[in-house]
């Protein structure tokens, strides 16, 4: 098991790339995961807000959280059109993770989720998509879409 990681970072782009760099042992979904909520806090919160990122792993889960200081501006998952040039980095989060929420102070809010431990090589998983559920096996650690022929 590894030991909780806490990293104090300015909502900037690059940080958001140093941030993936940070977080390459955890895999890609977590990365993906990270980089979206870090994110959404520079597109709706604003640039260069400080923000904690904190990962720890207990019981074959691993926890993200990623706290900004305004408590007022909550993430809500929503539908974007096929055309829409933003909007689908909390479908992306909802698609990859077990479940993920917000939990609000007064003068911040954290936005979580817990992601399985990574799977190995043919596993089986399941990937959530608004219209249903579709079922995959896994080649490298990352979902494959079982019935493409790939």
């Amino acid at each position: 098991m590894r030991p909780p990681l806490t990293l104090e970072l300015l909502a900037t782009p690059a940080a958001v790339s140093g941030l993936r760099r940070a977080l390459g042992d955890y895999g890609a979904d977590l990365q993906l995961c990270a980089s979206e909520l870090v994110t959404n806090v520079i597109r709706h919160v604003g640039e260069g807000v400080p923000v904690t990122v904190r990962v720890s792993c207990d019981g074959g889960r691993t926890r993200l959280e990623v706290t900004d200081p305004d408590p007022r501006v909550r993430p809500v998952l929503s539908k974007a059109a096929h055309d829409d040039e933003t909007g689908r980095g909390l479908a992306l989060l909802d698609a990859l993770t077990l479940r993920w929420g917000v939990g609000q102070g007064p003068a911040s809010k954290t936005v979580w989720c817990e992601l399985p431990a990574r799977p190995s090589e043919g596993a089986a998983v399941v990937v959530r998509y608004p219209g249903g559920d579709q079922v995959g096996a896994v080649r490298h650690g990352r979902p494959h879409d079982a019935t493409a022929g790939g």
